[in-house]
């Protein structure tokens, strides 16, 4: 058995550390596009049969977002703090330091999730409101939002455990489980909405159901004997520096999470003062902006376990190769899938609401945005190459960029000056301006790589000096 183990640890090296990156980048990264591809199409069917329901029933949708990204910033941060660790920790064959931390990232997002769901449940009232909820818009979006609620330490847990898989090098397996649920979940939406005539209360519960099958299947994956690292109660370490360590490394991950729910909060608070419609109209646009998005995070979740294993494993011209190849690919892909979403974008939005008003405004908004996302790839790579590299402080500081430093600002001010137009502008224009600052970012990441070979190399002179 032990022989056996040892024997797959060794394929995986082999795999992470030898295979050509565009393969090995490419390999990663398809499961994750798919597997994302089908959660998205799921929050735009989702999107499409609540808007069934009128202008308040979609505003809710885009609301609840907002609390959802929350759920994911926890995920996110124990999910890559503890899997940029772990891998790292399998490219120097440390698997015990590894099972460690894959223990410990999993349960400290189920008490997370069961933390935060609870105080939700205790203030749910005033939460919907602080989430950018009108008067007509929050009774559906307090029903939305409990069934969201009690799936919560779910919800955090399974995108903990997809991170974890993909730092492994086994992204099929995390698709399988986020697939799975949202492919349920769509045919649990039409059954409910539709069949039994249950509304915005059957659209939550089958997100909530869906969320309870991807965890029971995520955990399977890790008891199965499918993975280097398994989830083991013994194993778990909450002493401060192992906690810490995660938190650390992950924080990047969680602010960027964070900011985006600000953000969408903000920005569902801007447009509530035009009414349901514009709360309507930016909820459609995220989640369209978001799915577009998504087929670049994809490409980049699969440069992530490459950068972090081939970091930890000395192979450094490796993950600048990585690195170089990832922002190509990404590019490419937002430039062909965002100009036809920009000529496209009136019958777009019309299948999703075909409200006079709400087209109005999301038409203008969605073109503004597809165009900013062909921005998007140098930022996202050198955030992501930061932090799985370890390098925290860059990583924290380019993750707090697009969505926090400076659009927050932008949402809070052009409203005031430019009206309607200032809501729809705010993020484009932040976007615009994160690249140009990003372009240093990228020099200085690149650099970080060269001094750690540097280092690398020394260390390995020292040794060979020494016997």
């Amino acid at each position: 058995m032990a022989e056996q183990a040892a024997s797959f640890q060794d394929k995986q090296y082999i795999k992470m550390t030898e295979t050509p990156i565009q393969k090995l980048v490419a390999t990663l990264a398809v499961p994750t596009v798919i597997s994302m591809l089908v959660t998205n199409i799921y929050n735009l069917v989702d999107t499409a049969f609540v808007g069934t329901l009128g202008n308040s029933a979609s505003g809710a949708v885009g609301v609840v977002f907002g609390y959802m990204a929350i759920l994911q910033a926890m995920g996110f941060m124990c999910g890559q703090g503890a899997g940029s660790i772990m891998s790292r920790s399998l490219g120097t064959k440390d698997v015990d330091r590894a099972t460690k931390y894959t223990s410990t990232g999993f349960f400290m997002a189920m008490i997370l999730g069961a933390v935060v769901g609870l105080i939700s449940l205790l203030t749910l009232d005033s939460l919907v409101f602080t989430l950018g909820s009108t008067e007509t818009i929050a009774p559906y979006a307090k029903t939305y939002i409990f069934w969201i609620i009690l799936a919560a330490p779910f919800q955090t847990a399974s995108l903990t455990m997809n991170n974890l898989l993909r730092y492994e090098g086994r992204a099929k397996l995390g698709m399988v489980g986020l697939m799975t649920g949202a492919i349920l979940n769509i045919g649990g939406d039409a059954l409910l909405i539709f069949g039994l005539k249950m509304g915005i209360t059957g659209a939550a519960i089958s997100t909530a159901v869906s969320q309870l099958i991807s965890f029971s299947i995520l955990v399977a994956m890790f008891m199965s004997g499918k993975t280097q690292t398994r989830i083991r109660l013994k194993a778990v370490d909450f002493h401060l520096e192992t906690v810490g360590n995660i938190v650390a490394t992950g924080f990047p991950s969680m602010l960027r999470q964070a900011l985006n729910s600000v953000a969408t909060i903000l920005l569902n608070s801007s447009a509530a003062v035009y009414g349901d419609a514009a709360v309507a109209a930016m909820s459609v646009v995220s989640r369209i902006n978001f799915f577009v998005m998504s087929l670049a995070i994809g490409i980049g979740q699969g440069f992530q376990p490459v950068s972090s294993f081939n970091y930890g494993a000395g192979k450094f011209e490796r993950v600048k190769k990585a690195y170089w190849f990832t922002f190509g690919v990404s590019e490419i892909i937002l430039v062909a899938v965002a100009i036809p979403v920009v000529i496209f974008a009136e019958p777009l939005i019309r299948i999703f609401r075909d409200d006079a008003q709400v087209v109005e405004y999301a038409v203008r908004a969605l073109r503004l945005h597809c165009l900013a996302l062909i921005l998007v790839p140098i930022t996202m790579v050198t955030e992501m190459g930061f932090q799985s590299t370890g390098q925290r402080m860059w990583a924290t500081i380019s993750s707090a960029l697009r969505s926090g430093i400076i659009f927050i600002p932008m949402v809070l001010i052009l409203p005031h000056i430019r009206g309607m137009a200032g809501v729809q502008e705010a993020q484009p224009l932040s976007t615009c301006i994160a690249f140009f600052i990003c372009l240093f970012l990228s020099r200085q990441f690149l650099k970080q790589v060269d001094k750690a070979q540097v280092r690398r190399a020394e260390q390995l002179n020292q040794k060979s000096m020494a016997t």
